[in-house]
């Protein structure tokens, strides 16, 4: 729109963000602005979205994510880029099938009573449900996403890319199955891998029992914290070279209650020096227990059932929970003098990350990946020139301890929902065997009922999205490697490592090239936000409150990479004033347009000392934008975008261009007018990123070219707009406005009132040339401006950088207040000078720090020393009075 008819029907006079969000998305979509239009002139940039859990609603850790991600799309789009912003969501096996039978449960149904296949068809039912809260929650935060390529890790697609990366690692003996401790769920009844387990300070005991020696010459000494598993106990070890238990080793002991004879055992891995040096050795119910039984041909006897009950091996404890059976044996053990001593101790105990529940170390049969050669690529990988670059980069570290100590992946989960492990069982031989389909006589074969973990999939997302493996898919071709994944740093192992090996094994790159490390979001206090603290709070109602583009201007600019974010809601209400200001700012720059047109913009005219300032910020900020988004450093983007606009644009240069649009000079009209529109469209351009929505609106009423501001091309410094000169003078300008109004609000004289302003400049010149500023912003009634001036009797007085600053004020002012608050100025320019001057003797400063960075502060010296010995000057000057 370009008339000024047109653009007062536009914009209302009130910044409502409900109003101006309101059908823009659904507009963005239907102009398909988001989707990838492969174009060989065009680099190609990739961002697959971090797949949300179809177990519930997006929370406000899910805004920051996204709205990073978006930010990015949208400045590389703009940038001329080829962007990919592939969307998607997860399964989450076992997150979204605790969730369905929750909801069974209140209907008075289990999932057996449904049976596997209905089973699935009601968790499809609330995928597709809770799939469409998540679009519009989307939608809602103005995600820029390609919904013409979504994904769900279930789909064909993603199914046929899971079994193949299975069957092939399979074939080539990286996937076994096999019986191993395990982190076994009670509540879930699933096996858990090593990162989906919680550790938690949980108050407990060691209890100290006696072991009878069968031949009756005495006993041996054992420590437990789980006394229920002493059931499943087969042999007692010591240390071969523990001269207390030598003569021992070969014997055997009575195991109490059950009267049952184990061997003691010699095995290294016993430390002498922790407690009486003998352990008791459970090989089904702990992973150390387990690795010494295979050493030494131990029985290995599970003495509970999947559910965290006692079965019959538990013999009289059969059908007893694990915990009430602790009690029970305890106090029967304590009886018979077994038992003599109980310590308190404070140990760290696994839970479920699901479902709370503690977690059972439990002997099972299950799928594993052997991560050994997997993790070893990866590790190599980042001694290339093309390594995943970590940012901060602090965080490789952590990923790369990580990998250097992994352990082998259990893959099998005991669920319904998920992807059906693709292996077979022959009903007679037992033969397994493992394929993309069932073997042909398929009625003999009786398939796997076990899904992979949730990760297994997600692991492939990268290139499983692209068509990955039909190898010659154009988007695999064309959109693979990705170029940035930005996640938390909650999830470096569960599946940024995991994402990365996979890559390498399957497509022979890195997965993307850069990985954007974010903190979590907590509370005002610092707390993490949970239900139990009832600290949570809805990224919806947010906006609802305060629009989008608040919201996501907070999130965005309020941390630096790899930090946690403090949620505030008046923060954000201090960013929806921000919007407000922006969108006076801008109604006001288009009511006085006049109906200019795009092709009218012309900045070739005579230009005022403001108009040659705001074209150079603009430069400044164009660079500094986009320098700083480069290297992710959304937080400092945001305090320059914050500035320019608020203080550069909307303060200064906007008041001072009611100077020639309320005069008689047309020329000096349009060139405002030009420059007003120059400047609002690119400082548009430069904010959309992280507030789409007020700037499309605004963009949309200004004078521009093309459909949409999502896909104009990013703003760049053009150097012909740029005046150093005419930068430095503004800023004396602005300097002296301030310090004038400073002084009348020290003797509490009002703008209204005329005073006189005697104003001393080493450049007088240029000051004159802008004397209609002065005039207008400090109000004088005389104004004096010149390089030989003699300071006026009983004034106040400023120091600007290259001026001073006199105000007669004559029966306003007391002598001795000025005195002192000159006196307290001069200590503030002395502490100026005495850092700035350590800084310069300090040898180790001067010799490492850059060129530019010293001369900054020999700069700063000479300034200080200046305006120092000026408040010396006017000092003395009073005293003299």
């Amino acid at each position: 729109m370009s008339t000024q008819e047109e653009t007062k029907l536009e914009m209302p006079t009130k910044y409502d963000p409900k109003s101006i969000e309101s059908g823009r998305y659904e507009w963005w979509l239907k102009g398909a602005f988001f989707e990838a239009k492969p174009d060989p002139e065009k680099e190609p940039y990739t961002i697959v979205i971090p797949p949300p859990n179809v177990t519930g609603k997006l929370h406000l850790g899910h805004a920051w994510d996204t709205t990073l991600q978006d930010i990015l799309t949208r400045i590389k789009r703009m940038q001329g880029y080829d962007v990919l912003w592939l969307p998607g969501m997860d399964h989450a096996g076992i997150a979204t099938q605790a969730k369905v039978e929750e909801k069974l449960r209140s209907e008075g149904k289990s999932r057996y009573d449904l049976g596997r296949e209905a089973f699935v068809e009601e968790t499809w039912k609330w995928k597709e449900e809770y799939a469409s809260f998540i679009r519009s929650q989307w939608s809602k935060l103005g995600l820029g996403l390609d919904y013409s390529r979504e994904r769900f890790t279930l789909d064909e697609g993603l199914s046929k890319a899971v079994n193949e990366v299975f069957v092939t690692l399979y074939k080539k003996g990286l996937i076994y199955r096999g019986e191993y401790i395990i982190n076994w769920d009670p509540a879930t009844k699933t096996a858990l891998s090593d990162i989906e387990v919680i550790y938690k300070d949980v108050q407990g005991a060691f209890y100290h029992m006696r072991y009878p020696l069968e031949d009756g010459s005495g006993s041996i000494e054992i420590a437990t914290t789980r006394p229920e598993t002493m059931l499943g106990d087969t042999a007692v070890a010591v240390h071969p070279e523990d001269d207390r238990y030598k003569h021992l080793i070969g014997k055997k002991v009575k195991l109490p209650i059950t009267g049952r004879l184990i061997p003691i055992v010699g095995d290294d891995y016993v430390d002498m020096e922790f407690g009486s040096g003998a352990v008791k050795i459970t090989p089904a119910h702990d992973p150390n227990d387990f690795e010494i039984g295979n050493r030494h041909n131990l029985e290995r006897i599970l003495v509970m059932n999947e559910d965290g009950t006692m079965n019959q091996l538990a013999g009289k404890y059969q059908g007893m929970d694990r915990f009430e059976c602790r009690k029970q044996i305890v106090k029967e053990l304590e009886e018979a003098g077994v038992v003599f001593k109980i310590e308190e101790h404070l140990h760290s105990v696994g839970h479920s990350e699901r479902s709370g529940a503690v977690v059972e170390p439990y002997l099972s049969t299950q799928w594993f990946v052997n991560m050994q050669s997997l993790a070893a690529e990866a590790v190599a990988l980042q001694e290339k020139e093309d390594k995943v670059n970590f940012v901060p980069e602090r965080f490789e570290k952590t990923y790369l301890r990580w990998m250097e100590n992994i352990r082998d992946w259990c893959i099998s989960r005991q669920l319904w929902w998920g992807h059906r492990i693709p292996a077979w069982y022959h009903k007679e031989t037992g033969e397994v065997y493992v394929g993309h389909e069932a073997p042909s006589d398929a009625e003999n074969w009786e398939q796997d009922t076990d899904v992979l973990d949730t990760w297994f999939s997600s692991a492939l997302w990268p290139f499983s999205t692209m068509g990955w493996p039909e190898t010659e898919s154009p988007d695999f071709k064309r959109y693979y490697p990705t170029s940035t994944l930005v996640t938390g740093y909650d999830i470096i192992f569960f599946w940024v490592s995991r994402m990365i090996f996979q890559g390498i094994e399957f497509t022979g790159q890195r997965p993307f090239k850069d990985v954007l490390i974010h903190g979590l979001v907590r509370d005002s206090e610092g707390r993490k936000m949970s239900k139990s603290l009832g600290n949570g709070v809805d990224p919806m109602d947010v906006i609802d409150q305060y629009g989008a583009d608040a919201l996501r201007y907070f999130l965005s600019t309020g941390s630096s990479p790899g930090q946690d974010l403090r949620f505030s809601m008046e923060k954000v209400e201090s960013i929806w004033n921000f919007a407000n200001k922006i969108w006076n700012a801008s109604r006001f720059a288009l009511m006085n347009m006049d109906g200019l047109t795009y092709e009218e913009i012309d900045l070739t005219g005579k230009k005022s000392v403001a108009d040659k300032w705001i074209l150079t910020r603009l430069n400044e900020t164009i660079e500094t934008v986009t320098r700083l988004s480069d290297k992710y450093e959304f937080g400092e983007v945001g305090r320059v975008l914050y500035n320019f606009i608020w203080d550069d644009f909307c303060d200064w240069y906007i008041e001072m261009s009611k100077l020639p649009l309320y005069g008689e000079d047309e020329e000096a009209k349009k060139t405002t007018r030009s420059i007003l529109a120059y400047v609002l469209d690119n400082t548009m351009r430069l904010l959309h990123p992280f507030m789409p929505f007020i700037t499309e609106e605004i963009w949309q009423n200004l004078p521009h070219q093309g459909e949409s501001i999502t896909v104009a091309s990013w703003p760049v410094v053009d150097k012909s707009l740029s005046d150093n000169k005419a930068a430095e003078d503004m800023k004396q300008l602005v300097d002296i406005i301030r310090a004038v109004r400073n002084i009348r609000a020290e003797v509490n004289t009002p703008l209204s009132k005329k005073i006189t302003l005697v104003i001393k400049s080493k450049d007088a010149e240029s000051l004159e040339a802008n004397r209609g500023y002065i005039e207008r912003f400090c109000n004088p009634e005389t104004l004096t401006i010149g390089t030989d001036i003699q300071a006026p009797e009983k004034a106040m007085s400023a120091i600007v950088t290259g001026a001073e600053l006199f105000l007669p004020l004559e029966g306003l002012i007391n002598v001795e207040e000025e005195i002192a608050r000159l006196e307290k100025e001069l200590q503030k320019w002395t502490s100026e000078v005495d850092r700035v001057q350590k800084k310069l003797t300090n040898e180790r400063f001067v010799s490492k720090a850059p060129a530019n960075v010293v001369e900054e502060e020999k700069a700063k010296e000479k300034d200080y020393l200046e305006k120092k010995a000026s408040v010396e000057q006017r000092i003395q000057e009073l005293k003299q009075l």
